[in-house]
């Protein structure tokens, strides 16, 4: 768990953090500068899919922004194409899509 991350440096290590949407700016930062010599990081999540309380900032919503440029950093971005779901579920994100774009309420911030 995050909580018991502070303080420590994974070395020689393959590290996941999965549903990262829930991480805070700050538990993020915290996570990253984990990584140690010999170690490679893997942050996955759905930026639409926060559970953070209403208008707090998802860690994994703004690391592309602040990141961008790094060398040795890289991001994916997987759209409704690659569902491997139901083939109903692709349709399912391209009509929330359709109703964000709609709406005008950026992907990034919006809440369950």
């Amino acid at each position: 768990p995050l909580a018991f991350m502070r303080g420590r440096t994974l070395n020689d290590a393959f590290i996941i953090l999965d549903e990262a949407q829930n991480t805070t700016p700050e538990q993020m930062k915290m996570f990253l500068t984990r990584l140690g010599f010999g170690s490679k990081m893997v942050i996955t999540g759905d930026v639409t899919q926060n559970d953070l309380p209403n208008g707090q900032r998802s860690g994994l919503a703004i690391i592309r922004d602040i990141l961008d440029g790094v060398d040795d950093i890289s991001f994916m971005e997987l759209t409704a194409d690659d569902v491997v779901r139901h083939r109903l579920i692709g349709d399912i994100v391209k009509a929330y899509d359709k109703y964000d774009a709609a709406k005008s309420v950026p992907r990034t911030i919006r809440n369950n």
